[in-house]
């Protein structure tokens, strides 16, 4: 039953759809909510950095802004009022579609043509058709050094365009359009009140540009009347002179910036509200730009976790274990506090270790119940790669087993030793498995040390020509494993897989194997080899460890 081969690879980790989905249709949208949360604490490190980042650069960028300043002249278009001979006066009707005419006329260039030139706006440095963009702003503070020579360049390419006509006429009209762009007219809704609004870095341009296109507005009405009335055969001179006056008064307001001093009836508006300069800038908002940053941030990390989820293949948990191998897992072992295996007086800093192991030895238990030949069982244990704990698991078990009143053999890797009792075991020995099968010894003349009542015995020799030569299928290994089986449980500490078949020659003598990964750094992909590679040989796998789990 442990030797079915898997239907299917895992091709996700994301989404597995070679797995039946549980059904959830009650909890509704909490099943997501709750993954988002679970997924959002595993990663906290992450998205708080990626949080954090974000928040930092948005603060930066929005340091960098230049601020804006905004003033708005609020204007009331009134029925116009026409006169005709013997003083009588007809009111004209004015619609809605009279009042989009009218606001056509307010953004045409002749009217803010006529402003732009009587404020003198051609020289505005804000006005100029090299404005710094977003990354210069943003950078600025860093590049204070070139300050100087930027100054020279731009000193050098005023005095370009100063002596070329058609330079001047571009740099002109390059700054009249981002003054067109700066200024905005808009109706309030379906009423005859329009809003002219100007926004500018300086303080006091917004109030002066949004007054003296409003007085462009009258001036141009007035002089329209004006004109009429000089062309009429029946005008009187008090009526010039009154038509004259106000034209006066708005021209001069729109060259300083300001409102007409003096009543302006013939104007066909009525302002209703002056442009004031600002007392705080408008733009940037710099509150919700960090906020932004933030949000941009966070989701920022949720996406680079999902990118790393998909293309992260290392083991970080036992339930990721189970799901992406295919095999249960017996157990997730934490870091041992030091190389000793199993104290006998177990202590507080021990008690987590112990418990792993504990559960550890019940899950191969119950996983062999059905495995057991004459009351002993054989189990070995294994890794893709070295440095995945082998061996303290393998002498942890051993230990906990003997001391439940059994008879335990440990085979054990030198190669992979993590235990000072072990290692000594090693360097004492005059005899090993090896040496054992390829001198044909029987079991009464292989020397076994016991190290906290454990029979250990190493698997490799120290002769390097005794571990090239020697064939752990030989029958000689098997007699040996029988006989040491008959006094008790036999425990396999396995070489890698990665640098030896030695390991799947000897997991064939098993009744059960286990692989045990590490968690952060063995990878999916080495514990579904392993498996594999075990399966081919005839080992019967029975489930994975995760090994040095951080808690």
């Amino acid at each position: 039953m442990f030797n079915r081969p898997r239907p299917l690879d895992a091709s996700s980790r994301l989404w597995r759809l070679d797995e039946p989905q549980a059904d959830t249709t009650a909890d509704g949208p909490l099943v997501l909510i709750r993954s988002a949360i679970a997924l959002a604490y595993r990663h906290r490190v992450s998205l708080i950095a990626c949080t954090l980042l974000g928040l930092s650069f948005a603060a930066i960028y929005a340091r960098s802004l230049p601020p804006t300043y905004t003033s708005t002249a609020t204007l009331l278009l009134e029925p116009r009022q026409s006169t005709v001979s013997g003083q009588e006066s007809i009111q004209q009707g004015f619609d809605l579609n009279r009042a989009d005419s009218e606001l056509q006329t307010i953004r045409s260039e002749r009217l803010l043509s006529s402003v732009f030139e009587s404020l003198g706006l051609k020289d505005s440095p804000e006005l100029g058709p090299n404005q710094p963009g977003m990354i210069e702003r943003l950078f600025s503070t860093w590049r204070a050094s070139d300050a100087s020579s930027q100054a020279g360049l731009l000193k050098g390419s005023r005095d370009v365009v100063s002596g070329n006509p058609n330079l001047v006429d571009e740099a002109e009209r390059a700054a009249f359009l981002n003054f067109a762009k700066r200024l905005n007219a808009r109706r309030v809704g379906q009423s005859f009140v329009i809003e002219v609004e100007y926004a500018s870095s300086d303080p006091t341009l917004p109030s002066r540009v949004a007054n003296g296109v409003v007085s462009g507005y009258i001036f141009q009405a007035i002089a329209f009347k004006e004109q009429m009335a000089r062309a009429g055969t029946e005008a009187l001179q008090s009526r010039l002179d009154s038509l004259s006056t106000q034209m006066d008064a708005a021209r001069s307001a729109m060259h300083e910036g300001s409102l007409p001093s003096i009543p302006t009836p013939d104007a066909d508006a009525r302002v209703i509200g002056a442009a004031l300069p600002p007392l705080a800038p408008s733009a940037p908002r710099k509150t919700l730009i960090t906020a932004l940053g933030g949000v941009l941030g966070l989701l920022g990390g949720f996406g680079l976790v999902a990118f790393r989820m998909a293309l992260d293949r290392r083991i970080r948990d036992a339930r990721d274990l189970a799901r992406d191998s295919g095999l249960a897992c017996l157990g997730s072992i934490p870091v041992a506090p030091d190389s000793s295996g199993v104290p006998w007086n177990v202590g507080s800093r021990y008690v987590g270790f112990v418990s792993a192991i504990h559960d550890l030895r019940t899950s191969v238990e119950i996983a062999c119940t059905s495995l057991r030949n004459d009351n002993s069982i054989a189990i070995a244990v294994v890794s893709w790669s070295p440095g995945a704990g082998v061996t303290m698991i393998s002498s942890s078990l051993a230990q906990l087993m003997s001391r439940s009143g059994r008879y335990v053999t440990l085979f054990q890797n030198p190669s992979d030793t993590d235990i000072t009792a072990q290692a000594e075991v090693y360097t004492s020995s005059t005899a090993s498995l090896a040496d054992a099968a390829f001198a044909g010894l029987p079991l009464e003349h292989i020397s076994f040390h016991q190290v906290d009542g454990v029979a250990v015995l190493p698997i490799h020799s120290r002769d390097t020509n005794a571990n090239l030569f020697t064939d752990f299928r030989n029958p000689r290994v098997q007699r040996i494993l029988e006989a040491t089986r008959l006094k008790g449980d036999v425990i396999l500490d396995l070489p890698p897989l990665h640098g030896s078949m030695d390991a799947m020659a000897l997991a064939a003598y098993a009744d059960a194997v286990i692989v045990v990964a590490k968690a952060g750094e063995t990878t999916i992909e080495e514990v579904t080899e392993a498996v594999q590679l075990l399966r081919r040989s005839g080992a019967n796998v029975v489930g994975t460890v995760l090994n040095k789990v951080r808690r």
